[in-house]
């Protein structure tokens, strides 16, 4: 291999598409979760977006190269020498440079990328150009460099430490660029060098004024400079030894250059690695997975919500309500009238006994659903009945957010909507528009014949014996009664009428009694269904939906970061 290609820089090739793509996984994660995620990390992803789509979006291939340094690292020396011309200003001690200056290889116009970048200050090189007079040859070509000289990061001036650090954010390769007296300097480490490690594939390290130094020197000083780097976090750091007095170091700097503008990915991949970095910063803010809402344990929420409902008075109700039409229907015939002694237990507690109330034509809420659709008469739930929805509630949440961070945790516990009363209203509306009647029993239709049949009978043994009553009255003459046995027909019918229908109606009420169990085992079940759809309107579905957005979050992120 020849010196001057020697330690070619190894940019990995990242294409449109997989950026464009790694970019839209995260902003689609900072859509859904960024409420959610490191406030910070969030600020910064979405600076990498917007700077992403922003580059993405400026024609022409260029490699943006930044010369930082500090003061009396040479810097603008080593720029002049690359460019082949006197344009930045040199400064042997004060810093001199207050704005970025850019040099430009290539006829393609990069106007787009400068008035992007803040710089304002350009020299158009010549392809001639090199260190002094001499022309420098470079492996492949230089066109699409864009080379900037930046301010000093640890100028006093404060603009001009911002400056550089606001240019250093938009750069495709960066090049650190120190002196014997300052390489270890501990404000280039830990500021600039190491919080910009992740691209390691477009860093390099330059110990310039290598004049100054012994050749043992250069390599020792060039060794503990690499040694730094890889403590930074840069992988497989390189430096190079140059000096802009003598040209030392010129020439394989320009290769590197060359090789970093080579296809044109230097740009891609400085975009890949933010992305990849803000990404990889805010994974550790959502857990590797969530909970599966319908697995979680349900039955002591459904358990508290419908004794918060009054579920156990309702279905009381209905059972009395089911044996008091069992009697109106099956009860001995002169004994029904007692029924009207009787309350309705559905209509005291203001049920709908028909079956739900038709829809209201107009959107309305808060305190107009009270209004139009009324309240049940069901008691308020004790405090007790009210502890034990807030100890359940809590307890779901709580499972459902188990293995979250904290962020994701307490999202999923706001989500639960519960507060201003409208869980009570839910659970009140969907009792009232649930249906608590079924169809009548066929049993009851042919007792209730029965009974009729029976009333009727010993209601004409009655009048047939008041008939004969009337005739000994009157002294006339009596017909003759006819006779089962010794009995008189008219008492017979009177007696079987009378015992027959009382102890049918004995019977019936038993009867009912299985039937109430078995009409409240089945609006039990449609009261339970009412009240799970309420718990799933207010705690599951919001619960999920966060989770959802919790799941959608974390695949974006690791999509972005690969």
């Amino acid at each position: 291999m020849s010196p001057i290609r020697m330690g070619r820089a190894r940019v990995a090739t990242v294409s449109a598409a997989e950026l464009g793509t790694r970019t839209t996984e995260l902003s689609m994660a900072l859509v859904s979760g960024a409420d959610e995620l490191d406030p910070s990390g969030v600020e910064v992803a979405r600076r990498v977006v917007d700077r992403a789509v922003e580059r993405s979006g400026i024609a022409g291939d260029h490699t943006v190269v930044a010369l930082a340094g500090a003061t009396g690292s040479g810097k603008s020396s080593l720029f002049n020498a690359l460019v082949g011309a006197d344009v930045a200003t040199i400064g042997a001690r004060r810093p001199t440079t207050s704005r970025p200056t850019a040099g430009l290889w290539g006829d393609a116009d990069a106007s787009e990328l400068l008035e992007w970048l803040g710089v304002a200050s350009r020299h158009v090189v010549e392809s001639s150009a090199g260190a002094g007079d001499r022309p420098v040859q470079v492996a492949g070509s230089l066109d699409g460099l864009v080379l900037l000289d930046l301010p000093d990061f640890d100028s006093r001036e404060l603009e001009h430490r911002r400056e550089a650090e606001r240019v250093l954010e938009l750069v495709d390769v960066f090049v650190w660029v120190t002196d014997p007296q300052k390489y270890a300097d501990a404000r280039l480490h830990d500021e600039f060098v190491s919080l910009l490690s992740h691209h390691d594939a477009v860093t390099l390290g330059v110990l310039n004024q290598a004049d100054r130094l012994t050749a043992e020197g250069v390599k020792v000083l060039t060794q503990d400079l690499t040694k730094l780097l890889v403590a930074d976090g840069v992988a497989d750091a390189k430096v190079l030894a140059t000096s802009a007095l003598t040209g030392q170091g010129i020439p394989e700097l320009k290769q590197r250059l060359a090789n970093a503008v080579a296809g044109h990915a230097a740009s891609r991949q400085r975009l890949k690695a933010d992305v990849v970095g803000a990404a990889t910063k805010l994974r550790p803010g959502v857990a590797d997975s969530e909970a599966d809402v319908g697995r979680v344990p349900r039955e002591a929420l459904d358990t508290s919500l419908a004794r918060a409902a009054g579920v156990p008075i309702v279905l009381d109700a209905v059972a009395r309500d089911y044996r008091r039409e069992a009697f109106a229907h099956t009860g001995w015939l002169f004994a029904r009238w007692t029924k009207g002694f009787a309350s309705d237990p559905l209509r005291r507690l203001r049920l709908d006994r028909t079956g739900g109330r038709p829809p209201i034509p107009v959107e309305i809420d808060g305190a107009d659903v009270r209004a139009v659709l009324g309240r049940s008469s069901i008691p308020a739930p004790t405090v007790s009945t009210a502890s034990a929805v807030d100890l359940a509630t809590r307890s779901f949440v709580r499972d459902a957010s188990e293995g979250l961070p904290v962020r994701w945790a307490q999202a999923v516990e706001d989500a639960v909507d519960g507060g201003d009363g409208a869980l009570s209203d839910s659970l009140d509306r969907a009792v009232i528009g649930t249906s608590l009647r079924a169809r009548r029993p066929v049993w009851w239709f042919v007792v209730n014949i029965l009974q009729w049949v029976l009333g009727l009978v010993a209601l004409a043994g009655l009048i047939w014996y008041a008939v004969l009553w009337g005739f000994a009255l009157l002294q006339l003459p009596r017909p003759e009664t006819p006779a089962v046995g010794i009995l008189p027909l008219p008492l017979v019918m009177l007696v079987v009428g009378v015992l027959i229908g009382v102890g049918l109606g004995i019977l019936s009420r038993w009867w009912a009694r299985v039937g109430a169990r078995h009409r409240r085992t089945v609006v039990g079940k449609r009261l339970t269904e009412s009240v799970a759809a309420v718990a799933d309107e207010h705690i599951l579905i919001p619960v999920d939906e966060v989770l959802l957005r919790h799941r959608e979050t974390r695949e974006h992120l690791e999509a972005a970061a690969g």
